[in-house]
């Protein structure tokens, strides 16, 4: 399977952030792509980071969800894009995932907020694979994959061959300029995106805003938890790649034993 990791800038009003999705969809699809994945909560915007948040109700969240039903049925391609829910009980940050044929698949909404995010959302309270030609996926955002590996083990423990890793880390207004992957001065990001993917045996995709000051890059990990690419740091565009479903084994992942924790009396 070929699948995209689209970056966009952020968005500065619903139109363009519904244009910059259809373009990076559209560069996605003519290079083969099957399914598409987008960052956290790109419409409308993270809460509790250095952006401004569109405004962003029920008619907003009706027109995103429409236009992501035409735009995927239009390029023929399977989409996950992090957006918001709104709830009687509050904002929820969600990953919608839509398939080729413009019917809604579901949704994963952020489970593990940020301390950060307490404000702002409510969390979510279950867990769900997709299924998109024959390859099962996890959806797991931001916070939940660098902190709380477990989300990603649960679904390698359910047959994902991938796991997609919509987040926002990094500044539009200050920071380092990374200039090498992986590098042991970066944040610890890069290299937890390495861990998620061996730990498990399993691809890890991982797809950020295009920042002007990144702190981890989009990218693409193998099950031997090798990066197999990244886009250049701070760059919109979409990074699209041949994924092997058969070397994710899962193999470290299903080894797990819960039965051998028991707390000895």
């Amino acid at each position: 399977m070929i699948i995209a990791l689209a970056s966009p800038r952020v968005a500065t009003s619903l139109d363009d952030g519904l244009s910059r999705v259809e373009r990076l969809l559209s560069q996605a699809s003519a290079q083969g792509a099957r399914i598409v994945c987008f960052p956290e909560a790109y419409l409308p915007g993270l809460h509790g980071v250095d952006i401004d948040v569109l405004p962003f109700d029920r008619g907003d969240e009706a027109r995103v969800l429409q236009a992501l039903s035409r735009l995927s049925r239009t390029y023929g391609v399977a989409t996950i894009m992090g957006m918001e829910r709104i709830t009687d009980g509050g904002r929820q940050n969600v990953a919608v995932v839509h398939g080729a044929e413009g019917r809604m698949l579901g949704s994963q909404t952020k489970n593990q907020l940020a301390p950060s995010e307490d404000p702002f959302y409510v969390p979510g309270d279950t867990r769900r694979i997709f299924e998109v030609d024959g390859v099962r996926f996890g959806v797991v955002i931001c916070h939940e994959g660098w902190r709380y590996p477990e989300t990603v083990r649960w679904a390698a423990t359910r047959g994902a061959s991938i796991v997609f890793h919509p987040q926002h880390t990094g500044s539009n207004t200050g920071g380092a300029a990374l200039t090498e992957w992986g590098s042991a001065a970066a944040p610890y990001y890069e290299r937890a995106m390495m861990m998620r993917s061996i730990e498990n045996t399993i691809y890890f995709a991982s797809v950020n805003y295009a920042l002007r000051f990144p702190e981890s890059a989009t990218c693409l990990i193998d099950p031997s938890g090798a990066c197999q690419a990244y886009l250049p740091y701070g760059e919109e565009g979409v990074l699209v790649q041949p994924i092997d479903v058969r070397s994710a084994t899962g193999l470290i992942a299903t080894r797990f034993a819960p039965a051998r924790y028991a707390e000895a009396g």
